[in-house]
């Protein structure tokens, strides 16, 4: 049911104004006149009102969410069923939510981004504190009211709609979800880090790091594909929020902070040290357990199993001793034999009973017994001695040569087999990379150097040239930085200084910077001037947007200073022209990016007390046109005259792009209205006789009404003190509740606590 302005919920809440909608609910702007302040209502949609199931989890969330108290959350006062209408009230905000922030500067600056974060952070710690998991954090359930305050909304409603089918209708924040939520598995408090990481991604971007043309691809997206470093699309995010963004996102929950108090000590940490790369990132190869080595002479004893029994291993027998240590040998030995007693039996029972003399020419072992025999495991019953005949005649009929051969292929289809074993975890743990050689394996092997999977340890790059330093660098798993200096004629093009030591252990692909020789002053200044000059017109920047302009500029070593300036032909963010055309490295250039053909900004007038047309020719003089049929408002005013404007938006004097829309509501005046009259005269020494005259009361006279099944008592003449023989003039034209028409005029003895009078009153519907 859609409310309209004017309407009362629960004679308490009058209606003001629809202030927004989304994909489960309204939200309108009313005034409680019992406490006398503006609140918000967000009214459930027919669809979600209907399911009674719904209905009944929404509210018991909501009621736990009322008990939040924080001032990093929209504050809940009320849950109300009124019929078929389910509503929440809760604080008024007047600002604006975090997307439409966010959409209107294109992104914010990291300080900034910070400081919301933090904000958004210490609300669902709060929360978290009270076992409360929001599930739908994103930029629409965050306002920023004006004075700079950042609250977060819908916990209750969050939490209702976290088991419904993800889609437009019933969850239209598929951008923001966790992997985990896009599975439908179990979501706790890291699902609110993971939605904040992708919303503080938005703040730096601009833009969310999945998108496309339905939900499914959407949450496809967040189970299988990486979080982009926010810094690839926006080079001024400094590392440490990268990281921490980053960290957030991570697929496993258990990658992620541990809790949202952790998250905001980074933060914090963040907005004080932006450049410090202090947050930890969480191993990609577990090195809990290392790969043992098997040695020549455990090979060898390996080999001589076949005939000479228990196999010695690390100070340890392998003759299952133990009754326990032979069932677990017999388990091995079943899975190691298993297949192929199936197969021989297959092929013994394929053939007659009279060719059973000739069956151990195919059959290995011919029942477990024969095995335990082979293993010097002793076995129950007396067949044993039997067995082991049979064997020695099958190992007198095995050809040597064949036997060699086979142990030989078995070798190297083993030595093939832990190749590849050895490759595959190889690949996962980082240890090869584009570029790196079949050496790589034992540069980083944990037995040799001591470091992890992830670290290597800084190479001298002194005396090098930038090529052989790329060399080296690209052999040890790291990238370089260059800068340049004046240096010795012979040092020219090498490296001269290197600002992480050599041996430092760092992580793999992390960035080393070193210092290049330019040589020295020998050589001509036309000379060097040449060396280092950068042509920008060979360069295609008149094709970039300002982003990608700015960041191929820099990697030229290049300082850029972004301006603006508006264009009639060139689109809006493409580069207009820059200044200067050659530069050297180091030189500041100036790139002007288009904002587009030029727009002439227009106040808005004052529309108040004007009627429909007027305000057009007052709009139309302005440079402004009035808002579509549809978008203007109308409702009761006692102070308003009938069609003529009572608000309008945008605001007075603000100001807006020319050829912009106002929108405005017109007044209905008072309306219609109820009415009653009663005309007399109450003599009160009807009730006191000859003494009224000596007799004091306080008289009160009310009406009351019957509305919506409840008793409305209005006052009509305040309580006044009265002699006992005063006749008391009963002159009153009413105006009673919308569509009652009935009523009672009473006049109450107050000090006697009783009813002197009372008079039936019939309202008619009169203009007001």
């Amino acid at each position: 049911m859609m409310l309209r302005p004017g309407m009362y919920l629960q004679n308490r809440y009058e209606i003001l104004d629809q202030i927004g909608s989304g994909g489960m609910s309204e939200v309108y702007r009313a005034k409680c006149h019992k406490l006398n302040r503006l609140v918000a209502i967000k009214v459930l949609k027919e669809e979600f009102s209907t399911d009674a199931g719904f209905v009944k989890k929404f509210k018991l969330e909501a009621q736990a969410a009322a008990g939040l108290s924080h001032p990093n959350i929209v504050s809940v006062y009320d849950v109300v069923d009124e019929g078929s209408i389910h509503y929440i009230v809760m604080e008024l905000i007047e600002g604006i939510t975090l997307k439409s922030y966010i959409t209107k500067k294109g992104r914010l600056g990291s300080k900034e981004a910070i400081g919301i974060a933090i904000q958004v952070a210490q609300g669902i710690a709060a929360a978290h504190d009270q076992h409360i998991v929001h599930r739908d954090i994103k930029p629409q359930n965050m306002i920023i009211s004006r004075d700079g305050k950042v609250k977060v909304a819908d916990f209750g409603i969050a939490r209702a709609v976290s088991n419904q089918t993800i889609g437009a209708t019933a969850i239209g924040s598929v951008h923001y979800i966790s992997p985990e939520q896009a599975r439908g598995g179990f979501s706790d408090s890291r699902t609110d880090i993971y939605s904040l990481g992708i919303t503080m991604f938005e703040m730096v971007t601009g833009t969310v790091p999945f998108d496309g043309d339905n939900t499914v691809s959407i949450a496809l997206a967040h189970l299988e594909q990486a979080v982009t470093p926010p810094s690839r699309l926006n080079p001024e995010v400094p590392v440490s929020l990268d990281r921490i963004i980053i960290k957030c996102t991570q697929k496993k929950p258990e990658k992620r902070y541990r809790d949202v108090y952790e998250l905001i000590a980074d933060l914090r940490h963040a907005l004080v040290d932006p450049d410090d790369d202090f947050v930890a990132e969480e191993p990609e190869v577990d090195t809990s357990s290392p790969t043992m080595v098997i040695s020549n002479d455990e090979l060898s004893q390996i080999k001589q199993a076949r005939n000479t029994g228990p196999v010695i291993m690390n100070g340890q027998s392998s003759s299952m001793r133990a009754a326990s240590e032979a069932g677990q040998y017999d388990k091995r030995r079943d899975r190691e034999y298993g297949n192929e007693r199936r197969e021989a039996h297959g092929r013994r029972d394929s053939r007659s009973a009279g060719n059973r003399s000739q069956e151990y020419e195919y059959d290995e072992y011919d029942t477990y017994d024969d095995y335990q025999d082979s293993a010097h495991i002793p076995a129950s019953g007396n067949s044993s001695s039997g067995k082991k005949a049979r064997k020695q005649r099958r190992d007198s009929d095995i050809n040597p040569q064949i036997e060699k051969l086979l142990t030989s292929v078995g070798v190297v289809a083993a030595i093939i087999i832990v190749a590849v074993l050895i490759t595959i975890f190889a690949k996962l743990g980082g240890i090869f990379n584009s570029g790196s050689n079949g050496g790589d394996l034992l540069q980083t092997s944990s037995q040799e150097t001591g470091l992890k999977d992830t670290e290597t340890k800084v190479p001298d790059f002194i005396g090098l040239t930038e090529d052989e330093a790329e060399e080296k660098a690209e052999e040890n798993h790291l990238k370089l930085s260059y800068s340049y200096a004046p240096s010795e004629e012979k040092k020219k093009g090498h490296v001269i200084e290197q600002k992480t030591a050599e041996g430092t252990v760092v992580d793999k692909q992390s960035t080393v910077k070193v210092i290049v020789g330019e040589g020295g002053e020998k050589e001509s200044e036309e000379e060097t001037k040449e060396a280092r000059q950068i042509d920008l017109t060979v360069l295609g920047l008149e094709a970039l947007d300002g982003t990608n302009a700015k960041n191929l500029l820099e990697a030229k070593g290049l300082t850029v200073s972004l301006k603006q300036e508006n264009s009639d032909t060139i689109p809006e963010n493409m580069v207009v022209r820059y200044e200067p055309q050659e530069a050297d490295r180091g030189d500041e250039i100036e790139l002007y990016v288009s904002l587009g053909p030029a727009v002439s900004m227009v106040k808005v007038p004052d529309l108040s007390n004007m009627t429909e047309e007027e305000a057009s020719e007052a709009l139309a003089e302005a440079g402004l046109l009035p808002a579509p049929a549809d978008q203007i408002l109308s409702q009761k005013s006692d102070s308003v005259k009938r069609g003529t404007i009572i608000s309008q938006t945008p605001l007075v004097d603000e100001e807006v792009p020319e050829g912009s829309t106002v929108s405005y509501v017109i007044s209905e005046g008072r309306g219609k209205k109820y009415a009653a009259i009663v005309n007399d005269d109450y003599p009160l020494k009807d009730n006191f006789g000859p003494s009224g005259a000596s007799t004091t009361i306080t008289v009160e006279i009310v009406m009351v009404q019957t509305v919506n099944g409840q008793k409305r008592t209005t006052t009509v003449m305040d309580a006044r003190n009265m002699k006992g023989d005063v006749t008391l003039p009963v002159h009153y034209e009413l105006t009673g509740a919308d569509g009652v028409l009935t009523g009672e005029l009473q006049i109450w003895d107050l000090t006697n606590d009783k009813i002197l009078k009372t008079y039936p009153l019939e309202f008619m519907e009169v203009d007001a």
